[in-house]
């Protein structure tokens, strides 16, 4: 593996881009506001999942406001169904599950951990060991049918987000989908269609929009003009499903996802798009990209799974130039933005209110996606 774009014949980060491939321009859209709306937070506290008491347990059990609840976690008073915890089920003994999500899920004012699905059962326990409420339940479709789950989270490989999330919706669960959303558009727009179709509530795990530096980072910007956007690092493990095609691996999908992201979260929708990648086993280790806005503003995003750790946000706007290092993996310092994630979904669900992401800004994500993978092969 070599050590970057620079290494690759690619542009080094932040400088300029040729224009060998083109995404096609498309009519601008009118610029939207900048910011999604914010989440909303429950007025009950639980515990941090750093363990910061704040009222409440982390996981099951008692409720911390001393409720009538029973062992399911529902209020009787108000009703056959959940009124202050819902119940969450896991789809799969991915990482990501382990380092952040099950704490953040298990320390929500909202929510608790109900059951993990896992076609490795031996991990899914060791996984669920420091959540004793928690159970293994014997497949994907148990965990579906338990009625004590009202929320999926699904973080599976992303050739399966499409499918595992329709069928979750179809079951009538909420749905929680690890980024990339999908593998395209046309399935993010399938996703979304199941969802209206349901009458459930799903949303992309987008957490770094939920981080609060993040939000003030973004609030505080005036007149954007130029935004650069970089993420990579090297997957060593030949195994690691990020450098398999068939499970929709990719430097792109993977952490191009959060550049492309940002970029249309300060800037809006793009018009053109230049871009190039470095191909091998039939996915991008590397790829950059160019991306035009109306008013002559530029988007530079950087993507790899072949370089030194780079995660970088530089804005540059009329009243100065902006960076944030880390802009979307810090966390915990000292609130967690996956539990701010979890939460606010769980307000969503709860008082049926529109989700912090919606489906639309998936699939527009989704479609700038498609649209450099186009270009960067042309």
């Amino acid at each position: 593996m070599g050590t970057g774009a620079s290494a690759r014949g690619l542009p080094r980060q932040g400088e300029g881009i040729e224009a060998v491939g083109r995404g096609g321009a498309e009519s601008s859209a009118p610029r939207r506001a900048r910011l999604l709306p914010q989440p909303r937070r429950s007025s009950r506290l639980g515990r941090t999942a750093r363990g910061d008491r704040r009222g409440g347990a982390p996981h099951g059990g008692r409720h911390g406001s001393g409720d009538r609840i029973d062992r399911a976690g529902w209020r009787p008073d108000l009703g056959e169904h959940i009124a202050t915890r819902l119940g969450w089920g896991v789809l799969g003994a991915a990482d990501i599950a382990r380092r952040a999500v099950l704490a953040a899920i298990a320390a929500s004012a909202n929510g608790r951990l109900v059951a993990m699905a896992s076609r490795s059962p031996e991990r899914a326990g060791a996984m669920l060991a420091p959540y004793p409420d928690a159970r293994v339940t014997e497949s994907y479709e148990a965990l579906l049918a338990d009625p004590e789950v009202d929320v999926i989270y699904n973080p599976l490989p992303n050739h399966l987000h499409k499918e595992w999330t329709i069928r979750a919706l179809e079951a009538g669960k909420h749905v929680l989908c690890e980024k990339p959303f999908a593998m395209n558009a046309i399935e993010a727009e399938e996703m979304a269609s199941a969802a209206k179709a349901s009458g459930k509530h799903v949303m992309e795990a987008f957490m770094y929009r939920f981080h609060p530096a993040m939000r003030a980072f973004v609030e505080q910007l005036r007149d954007p003009i130029h935004v650069e956007a970089t993420f990579g690092f090297t997957a060593k493990d030949p195994s690691d499903i990020r450098l398999q095609a068939p499970f929709g691996g990719g430097a792109l999908l993977d952490v191009g996802s959060y550049a492309v992201s940002v970029s249309r979260w300060i800037l809006g929708e793009p018009g053109e798009i230049f871009a190039r990648a470095r191909i091998e086993r039939d996915i991008d280790m590397t790829t950059s990209g160019l991306l035009m806005f109306d008013g002559d503003r530029t988007a530079s995003v950087w993507a790899s799974l072949e370089s030194p750790g780079a995660e970088n946000l530089t804005v540059v706007a009329a009243g100065g130039v902006h960076r944030r290092e880390r802009p979307f993996t810090a966390h915990r310092d000292p609130q967690d933005p996956y539990q701010l994630m979890v939460e606010s979904f769980g307000d969503s669900v709860l008082n049926d209110r529109p989700v912090a992401i919606p489906p639309a800004e998936s699939i527009a994500n989704m479609r700038t996606l498609d649209r450099i993978r186009e270009a960067s092969r042309s």
